[in-house]
């Protein structure tokens, strides 16, 4: 199976997402012709690192490239200010100058960081993609969101820094955990629940199928992953309009779950996601905008996978206290609040998302009070 190439339209900044099996053996080639000089530092985790560090080193010694590595630990954790500030002293000791290329070999949080960090490395290098979480496949390896956490939520410091290339190679997918395959299928499911009905209902048909690693199928829904979000990218690159504001779907609901749950191995971003999706079908059906009908079937999608969908399934702790104050606490620190009004992306349907800044506060606050007790 051939790679195939999805292009990123920004003036002056485009790129490619390759998508296809063996990509990190060829990652060398692939990248050559858009470095400035042939010297690369790869910015892994533990956990990837020893999986696929020395080949993705060796590809890029095969084109003439020299390589050097920093490992960071795995987790949110490295998305701290302390971690990053320690990121960026173990770049510094490599040497670079402004024509290296920084390599994210990793999940979200790599790219996350290693954006970040590309962004303000003798102020901006250039970096590139290796995404190896399906999650970061089709989500977060796309588009120039970069950042770090802090203690008033997550990624509130941070860039839109584009890449030069994303690299999502298929097969690193097979060794996959099935709980991060899993997270990565929530962010799929997003894009048919955005403006893509029809994508929604393959989704439900075919779902199963890529969770339990049908190549032509995972491949396909990653394809149109990508090609949905470069599509909002390339209309709305830093968030100035509601457009991509609607990839948010979801997230105001998930980011309160993992600020709650300590951003930590309890919740997995997707899952929170996941979670965070099936509130927002069920607050626009309690709201009178969409019909109960399409927030059930949301819900039962993405149960019927395994996601989260319920609190208490939440961490696999049912002890856990939830408080609805608390979540809407966090919500308050959510990057699309604005003048203190808390901003929702809501739906009039599958495939029928919209912004809403008037969303009413006892309205939420009950809602969330049924999911607790539910």
């Amino acid at each position: 199976m051939s790679a195939r190439t999805i292009r990123v339209e920004l003036a002056g900044r485009s790129y490619d997402i390759a998508i296809g099996p063996g990509l990190i053996d060829q990652a060398g080639a692939l990248c050559r012709p858009l470095l400035a000089a042939p010297k690369v530092t790869i910015v892994s985790d533990e956990t990837v690192a020893p999986l696929y560090g020395a080949r993705l080193v060796a590809s890029f010694d095969k084109a003439g490239v020299k390589a050097s590595a920093v490992t960071v630990p795995t987790g949110e954790s490295s998305k701290e200010f302390s971690a990053f500030g320690r990121l960026m002293n173990e770049l510094l000791d490599h040497r670079p100058d402004r024509k290296t290329t920084l390599v994210a070999l990793g999940g979200g949080v790599v790219g996350d960081l290693t954006g970040f960090a590309a962004s303000v490395l003798l102020r901006g290098v250039d970096f590139i993609q290796v995404p190896t979480t399906l999650l970061a496949q089709v989500d977060s390896s796309v588009g120039g969101k970069t950042g770090i956490n802090t203690r008033h939520g997550k990624n509130l410091v941070g860039a839109f820094y584009q890449p030069r290339l994303v690299l999502a190679d298929t097969d690193v997918l097979d060794t996959l955990p099935h709980r991060e395959l899993l997270a990565g299928y929530a962010e799929v499911a997003k894009y048919g629940l955005i403006d893509a009905p029809e994508f929604f209902t393959w989704c439900e048909q075919n779902g199963a199928a890529v969770l339990s690693g049908d190549a032509a199928k995972r491949t396909y829904a990653i394809e149109q992953s990508c090609l949905a979000k470069a599509r909002i990218v390339a209309a709305d690159e830093r968030e100035t309009t509601d457009l991509r504001a609607l990839l948010n779907l979801g997230h105001t609901f998930a980011h309160a779950l993992e600020a709650e749950t300590g951003f930590g191995p309890d919740l997995l971003h997707g899952e929170a996601v996941g979670a965070g999706m099936a509130m927002a079908f069920d607050l626009s059906a309690r709201l009178g905008l969409c019909p109960p009908a399409d927030a059930e079937r949301v819900r039962r999608h993405l149960g019927a996978v395994g996601l989260p969908v319920r609190l208490r399934s939440i961490g696999g702790d049912n002890r856990r206290r939830w408080d609805a104050q608390r979540l809407i606490g966090h919500m308050r620190g959510d990057k699309k609040a604005e003048g203190g009004k808390l901003a929702f992306i809501l739906a009039r349907g599958i495939g029928k998302a919209f912004v809403s800044r008037d969303v009413d506060e006892g309205a939420l606050a009950a809602l969330l009070d049924d999911a607790i007790a539910a």
